[in-house]
């Protein structure tokens, strides 16, 4: 408003004084000049207070937005948007988001013998067992999981069971179909109306084999007998047995039972008490694969600059299986491994047990996988690396979780990702983003367009930062109109490539506007106004034309000035090719295969320069041109293109000698 009201002034006040004092004259020439003057005040005033990088961004956001949806990012906070691109650390969870959730039995130890492949149905019939072991086996696994937990017919596109309920369950049931045992008839049998108490399968019992083993004084031998089960049995069984499996990523699950007499029951409320003195019947070792893509996308995330960190409740010898086979951790690197109560000793202090950030500080950096986690870990790791001060930008840390017990990790996290399958409702309202499809991939997605997001509005505003230039008033709002609304458009609907993932995080606390880019609107500006300086002073000569200048104060249509407001226009159409690349690539037309709208978007806008050029006299002060002048327009439009390799080059050339000098000085 105030430069509206300056500009005004400053036109008006001594034109007044002029025609009233001096000359005391009134006409209608009077009244063409006040409205001239009140339309370029006008003018300026909307170019001045240009809303067009809130335009950029609010259509850019709602691009980004569908196009994440689509990608199975169902986003829920927009701010997340661009928090996502700046993620540095992700701790995700492991079942169903690096492995594929479908649980199988793949080895069981049973009758003193080891069996694998179980898996494989051949390898199920050379299993053999005596028959009341063989029922035993069936009834326990039977009755002992959820009764919500089934198969279900495989579907049209899938030609195995759908596991409905508890996935562990589910592979137990499945091991049960493969001995030809049948849970239905067994679950009509012993109804849960009958059961006395149950024990739910919860996160304490499951993969905790050897907690249950460790309660159990008897075992099952070849014969079917049972025999007594020593402290040396047990060390035995875990080395040669469950360690083995757990090496192998699999997740051991141990079958026990112990027979109370009718006349001295036990008080089912003391667990202790009752899940004592077991008779080990088997040991299921379970099988969730690793989703085929996932080595792949982990070594995309590590380019990206993103460390992945797994969080699981396995035991530490499944989940480093389970690391290795992903690629977060490799047999060279110095990245550690850690149960829940080694993390624990090492955080805490000594004196009262409190977690000190000091102490996290020289745990997590080199953290990879924590195991036998619970949801309280998870969420004092994510908690220590957002508040570690270790590393000059602070760590931009998403999470990744399903279950009620997440939900503060979820929310203390800067980026919050909820399993849309596996997830519970209440942990999908604490995130920010829902994974529809409960895949990793689909977060590497989102990373890409969140970046992409933020080089659309740096591309634009770039871009906008450039286009100034001291022509005419209409010329200017045609250029507003052109250059930053239409021109907006192009950046805004360009789609990432996987280029994207090979540049580390922004951080939060860069400017938008970097030294690169600055150097490019600095470069080009000045490239830019020395051209139309050059036609300026020797278009006249050049071009064998008139200068234009006005006669007894009265400005006419030239092409003078018309060949240097088209070749202002032609070198910033060009330049929007040359700012589709913005972090110094040469190929800048590397990614314009894949935008449609920008050909769209750049034709129109050529093609209505070329109208306004030849038909646009009256309102935009222009004349035709002709074929020859045409060609030097778009000569000297086009050699934004090699000058900008220039300003690349120069910038390159600028870094290696300020490299060299200080390699220099410090020798």
């Amino acid at each position: 408003k105030i430069s509206f009201i300056l500009i005004v002034l400053v036109l008006l006040v001594p034109f007044v004084i002029e025609e009233f004092v001096q000359r005391r004259e009134w006409g209608t020439k009077f009244c063409i000049r006040v409205v001239r003057y009140l339309i370029t005040g006008i003018i300026v005033f909307v170019i001045s207070v240009s809303d067009s990088l809130l335009l950029t961004a609010t259509i850019s956001l709602e691009y980004v937005v569908k196009k994440m949806i689509i990608d199975n990012n169902l986003v829920r906070h927009l701010l997340a948007c661009e928090t996502t691109g700046n993620v540095t650390t992700l701790c995700c969870n492991k079942t169903g988001l690096l492995t594929t959730n479908r649980m199988t039995v793949v080895q069981v130890y049973v009758g003193e013998k080891h069996w694998k492949n179980v898996e494989d149905p051949a390898k199920v019939e050379e299993i053999i067992l005596l028959p009341h072991i063989k029922e035993s086996i069936i009834e326990d696994l039977s009755v002992n999981s959820s009764y919500s937990s089934k198969l279900l017919s495989p579907t049209e596109e899938d030609t195995l069971p759908q596991q409905v309920g508890n996935k562990n369950e589910c592979s137990l049931l499945g091991f049960v179909g493969a001995l030809d045992g049948n849970y239905d008839e067994i679950r009509t049998r012993y109804p849960e109306e009958k059961f006395v108490h149950i024990y739910k399968f919860n996160s304490v019992r499951k993969s905790a084999s050897e907690i249950i083993l460790k309660k159990c004084t008897t075992i099952l031998n070849h014969n079917g007998e049972v025999i007594p089960f020593s402290t040396a049995d047990y060390d035995r069984l875990v080395q040669t047995v469950i360690e083995p499996m757990a090496s192998n990523g699999l997740r051991t699950i141990c079958l026990a039972y112990r027979d109370f007499s009718s006349h001295r029951l036990p008080d089912w409320n003391d667990e202790t008490s009752v899940v004592d003195q077991l008779t080990c019947i088997c040991i299921c070792g379970i099988e969730d694969p690793i989703r085929s893509e996932i080595p792949d996308v982990i070594a995309k995330c590590r380019n990206a600059g993103i460390t992945v960190r797994m969080i699981t409740g396995d035991n530490v010898n499944t989940a480093r299986s389970i690391a290795l086979k992903c690629g977060i951790i490799s047999h060279n690197d110095n990245a550690s491994v850690l149960e829940n109560q080694e993390f624990n000793r090492l955080i805490r202090s000594k004196t009262d047990g409190e977690v000190k950030q000091n102490l996290l500080d020289k745990v997590w950096p080199h953290l990879r996988v924590l195991a036998r986690s619970s949801p309280q870990d998870k969420y004092i790791l994510v908690r220590g690396i957002m508040a570690s001060r270790i590393n000059p930008a602070r760590e931009i840390v998403a999470v990744t979780a399903n279950g009620t017990n997440d939900i503060p990790s979820l929310k203390i996290a800067d980026v919050g990702f909820a399993m849309g399958i596996q997830g519970t409702d209440v942990a999908k309202e604490a995130s920010d983003i829902i994974l529809v499809d409960d895949n990793l991939v689909s977060i590497v997605k989102a990373v890409m367009w969140s970046r992409n997001f933020y080089d659309s509005i740096a591309k634009s505003l770039q871009f906008q930062l450039t286009v100034k230039c001291p022509l005419r008033d209409i010329h200017m709002l045609w250029i507003y109109l052109t250059m930053n609304i239409f021109a907006s458009l192009i950046f805004v609907f360009n789609v990432p490539t996987e280029d994207i993932l090979t540049r580390k995080p922004y951080g939060c606390t860069r400017p938008l506007i970097s030294r690169r880019m600055m150097k490019n609107i600095v470069g080009h500006a000045i490239y830019q106004l020395t051209v139309i300086l050059f036609i300026l002073s020797a278009g006249p000569t050049i071009f064998s034309i008139g200068d234009g200048r006005p006669v007894d104060s009265i400005f006419k249509s030239s092409e003078h000035f018309t060949i240097i407001f088209n070749v202002f226009i032609l070198m910033n159409l060009f330049n929007e090719i040359n700012y589709q690349q913005i972090h110094g690539e040469k190929n800048v037309f590397h990614t314009l295969s894949k935008n449609s709208i920008f050909y769209g978007i750049w034709i129109f806008t050529f093609v209505a320069q070329i109208a306004l050029v030849h038909y646009g006299s009256l309102a935009f002060s222009c004349v035709a041109l002709t074929f020859k002048q045409w060609i030097w327009c778009l000569l000297l439009g086009a050699s934004v293109l090699p000058w900008n390799q220039v300003t690349i080059f120069s910038f390159v050339l600028l870094y290696f000698i300020t490299n060299f000098i200080c390699f220099r000085w410090l020798i």
